[in-house]
């Protein structure tokens, strides 16, 4: 309740909705303020890595793909000889199962001091660390910064909290190596349209626009998996606890399902009796389709003689910037830091 609530103050258009804006910019002054500097503070003797680290993170609150990118990252370093760590601080209990079924040769370590869960992770014997959520964790050293922003969400309009959905404005990202905006439902053109935003406030700073494609439909249990071509006709029920589920309801009405969809809050944690009413609810339908992030919590509990729990899984498809993205990770190899912008803008603690 409280999330659809903040969407529709953050992107509603009624009059309801811009007063309340009217009525929470004060705050929204006050907040910037007051995480410039709490940001800045906190950033000061962040030091040099002892290993390649890798930091991805967000601008705004609610769900722009960063942990597929994450694990992506985490992906690429492995494959070009590191031992990587993922290190987060795992609020909601989702990421971190996420993490180990996306890659299940990378260790994921829980903790609200990356600091500290990085030294752990040097004594586990890892070479290289990701941070999942780490932008605004400023104290944690890194060579790259990666920050996401989706363009599903994007209105044109970059408000910070309580008045709209940012953590810092976008001329934060002078202060990053690489921006990444991020597709799922919008258009090509909708990216387009992020990209040039971007680059119109930090024209030094490279972009590259990732598709988080719909990869393929995989059954909870057994593992099965097959193309999303299969949902094509069938009646489905739609299950998303995530911070932007509208861009997954849509690639799966865009393979031709036949789509109900139920929405719960961000990281929500299913419980028994929710799989049990999703569970009659689903009566008389082919299939339930959530996302990995909620088919971690929910597929436990999932009734056997209920209809089949399935998850859409995505594919990281580099539509633009696929070379800056190559030659940024070419320079960790070997382990060379890289000469991170001035810092701009205001900053606050997050959850990561």
């Amino acid at each position: 309740m409280r999330e659809r609530l903040a969407r529709a103050v953050w992107h509603g258009t009624g009059g309801l909705s811009v007063a309340a804006r009217a009525v929470l910019w004060p705050l929204e002054l006050l907040f910037g303020g007051l995480s410039s500097t709490v940001g800045a503070r906190r950033a000061r003797g962040a030091g040099h890595t002892a290993v390649p680290t890798v930091s991805v993170g967000n601008l705004s609150v609610g769900g722009t793909g960063k942990t597929p990118l994450a694990a992506w990252f985490a992906g690429a370093l492995r494959d070009r000889g590191f031992r990587p760590a993922v290190l987060l601080r795992g609020y909601g209990g989702d990421e971190p199962l996420v993490h180990e079924r996306l890659n299940a040769d990378v260790p994921v370590l829980v903790d609200a001091k990356r600091r500290r869960s990085g030294k752990r992770a040097l004594a586990q014997g890892a070479t290289a660390l990701v941070l999942d959520d780490g932008f605004q964790h400023r104290r944690m050293p890194r060579d790259l910064d990666v920050v996401v922003l989706s363009a599903d969400a994007w209105d044109g309009r970059v408000r910070l909290l309580p008045a709209g959905p940012f953590r810092e404005p976008l001329s934060a990202l002078r202060r990053a190596h690489l921006a990444v905006v991020t597709r799922k439902a919008a258009t090509r053109e909708q990216a387009a349209a992020v990209v040039a935003e971007i680059r119109r406030v930090c024209p030094r700073i490279p972009v590259a626009v990732a598709y988080l494609a719909p990869g393929e439909v995989v059954a909870w249990r057994g593992g099965l998996s097959e193309a999303t071509s299969a949902l094509n006709g069938l009646r489905i029920l739609a299950v998303s606890g995530i911070g932007s589920p509208g861009p997954f309801v849509a690639q799966l009405r865009a393979v031709g399902a036949d789509v109900q969809d139920v929405t719960f809050g961000d990281h929500h944690a299913f419980s028994d009796t929710d799989a049990a009413l999703l569970a009659s609810r689903a009566s008389g339908m082919a299939r339930v389709v959530c996302t990995l992030k909620d088919a971690v919590k929910l597929g436990p509990r999932w009734p056997r003689n209920a209809p089949g729990l399935w998850y859409l899984s995505q594919v990281v498809v580099w539509e633009a910037g696929a070379a800056d993205v190559q030659v940024l990770l070419d320079r960790l190899v070997p382990h060379v830091a890289l000469t991170t912008p001035a810092s701009a803008g205001p900053m606050t603690e997050n959850n990561g």
